[in-house]
């Protein structure tokens, strides 16, 4: 079957080049840049790693690089969205999380200036996914299904909208100062990371903004409570019951978990992804996310964020 419009996402979806192309998805991309470097530091393009791997990206990380993000170029949304105008089929962008980023904003902005040009009805639509990394992951692998069962850009627009409160995450970082210093965190959660020996479980509220899900004392631990929290709310009848876990080049971890969710539910279905450069650079190495299809968030009184309580 043809599909019935074009599906592009962003790099934060941290999935393979090989697969999105395989699955004609198109990709905006995000950039790294190290500044007061003289040789530029560690910067590039977040390309999901293919020109440097997720090992080469995180070691240097580990020396001490400290890299900020920039999202996709008002140039570039111009030119991916003219292209896809191109083909004669509507086009949905289902965009990194407004709560973290600027992506969104930045879409919006270029498409009200094409719509200026081309008119109201030009058939491009930008969903805010309020969403991001492993989360976003889930999202899009269950929305290319979606495109290809025979959805109008309209009914994805829909379905999007009501999928991304039953996409359930929870996920601990390493280093917390990094959140800190990039304005995801509050500074407080960090220090008390810090302080108490402590890992500060986060999630992603329905704002699309990070949230603190619950403390661990270590990393194991931390894996208990991302156990507890998947039989507590995981929906095996929802999606095919996919699940997905990311990690910052520390794969060697994600093993242990999945034998823990398989005692739960032998028949889920693993997607493993390293977290991309560009999620990579505000959390640095060790970060591990659970994300997997739920009930519906809306109407939580913690609006909509996984918590360990």
């Amino acid at each position: 079957m043809h599909s019935q419009f074009n599906l592009i996402t962003d790099s934060c979806c941290d999935l393979p080049k090989a697969y999105l192309d395989l699955h004609n998805v198109g990709v905006l991309h995000f950039t790294y840049t190290e500044s007061g470097k003289p040789d530029g530091g560690l910067s590039g393009v977040d390309d999901l790693f293919e020109k440097r791997s997720a090992h080469e990206f995180y070691d240097a990380i580990r020396a001490g690089a400290k890299p900020m993000t920039s999202q996709p170029s008002p140039a570039e949304f111009e030119s991916v969205f003219r292209d896809a105008l191109a083909t004669g089929i509507p086009t949905v962008y289902l965009a990194f999380s407004s709560g973290i980023s600027g992506c969104y904003e930045g879409a919006m902005a270029v498409l009200g200036r094409l719509k200026e040009e081309l008119g109201e009805d030009i058939p491009l639509y930008v969903v805010d996914s309020r969403l991001a990394s492993t989360a976003q992951t889930l999202y899009i692998i269950e929305a290319i299904k979606q495109r290809d069962s025979g959805l109008t850009a309209e009914e994805m627009i829909t379905w999007a909208e009501d999928a991304l409160s039953r996409v359930h995450v929870v996920f601990m970082v390493d280093d917390l100062e990094a959140l800190a210093r990039g304005g995801r965190i509050p500074s407080g959660a960090a220090k008390i990371g810090s302080i108490l020996g402590v890992k500060p479980l986060l999630s992603i509220d329905l704002d699309g903004k990070l949230t603190m899900a619950g403390i661990a004392r270590g990393r194991k631990k931390a894996f208990h409570r991302f156990n507890d929290l998947f039989q507590k709310v995981h929906d095996s009848e929802l999606y095919d019951d996919v699940v997905c876990i990311g990690n910052a080049d520390c794969p060697d971890e994600v093993p242990a978990l999945i034998d823990m969710l398989k005692v739960s539910d032998p028949g889920i279905d693993v997607i493993q992804t390293s977290i991309g450069p560009t999620i990579g650079c505000h959390v640095g190495p060790g970060m591990m996310a659970l994300c997997f299809w739920g009930p519906d968030k809306r109407g939580s009184s913690t609006n909509g964020a996984d918590t360990l309580d």
